[in-house]
């Protein structure tokens, strides 16, 4: 392994799905698994123990589900990347996972690459929504009762300047920032900068929260 390379840490209550992770991101020069768990508990105090860069996070396990290691991980000052790990139609707290300060999620069914390129985008700073898994929450957020979501994301989002309700409501469309500086015509950095702000402002600490504000707000 490289002294750079990104540190891993699998938690999942299955042994088979951590041997066959393990087996997979062991075999990238970039990648260090640095350990694994069996439920969220564990989880966390390893998560403790090791400093993971990135955190692969199951949903369904004793003693401690992936939402609430999930919350506790983010309340750490310098909180690891969380990818959720999901079969998703079957999983409900998906959505709790990503207001509590998930990265992104894949299913469990993924192939191997997109699964080891979604580690790298996360590592970096980038959310990991697959397009087919991001219709599929937007279309179970809107079916639900939003009325206080609505009027809660509408205030939240109404601090910001034009320019950075545009960068937002790309966020919200799922756009990564060399996308939005395209479509805006603004640098990359500028985006950066842009996006570091709305974290600020909108009091969250990932992409994804911020979209799930935009389209709490009905603007995409």
């Amino acid at each position: 392994m490289t002294e750079s390379a990104t540190r891993v840490l699998i938690v999942d209550d299955d042994p088979l799905v951590r041997s066959a992770l393990a087996l997979m991101l062991g075999g990238q020069a970039d990648l260090d698994v640095v350990g694994e768990a069996g439920d969220g508990r564990e989880g966390v105090d390893q998560a403790r123990r090791l400093a993971p860069d990135v955190v692969l996070m199951d949903i369904r396990m004793p003693r401690l589900n992936g939402l609430d290691a999930t919350r506790e991980l983010h309340a750490r000052p310098e909180p690891p990347r969380v990818i959720v790990l999901t079969t998703f139609d079957a999983d409900e707290h998906v959505f709790g996972a990503l207001a509590a300060g998930a990265d992104g999620f894949l299913l469990k069914d993924t192939p191997p690459a997109e699964i080891v390129a979604a580690i790298r985008k996360v590592s970096a700073g980038e959310p990991m929504l697959s397009p087919s898994v991001t219709r599929t929450v937007l279309q179970r957020l809107r079916t639900e009762d939003n009325d206080g979501r609505t009027n809660e994301a509408e205030t939240r989002l109404a601090c910001l300047t034009d320019r950075e309700r545009d960068v937002a409501l790309a966020v919200g469309r799922g756009l990564s920032n060399a996308e939005i500086a395209a479509e805006l015509y603004l640098s990359v950095p500028t985006v950066k900068a842009h996006v570091s702000r709305l974290f600020d402002k909108l009091h969250v600490t990932n992409r994804v929260q911020i979209a799930i504000l935009v389209h709490d707000a009905g603007l995409v």
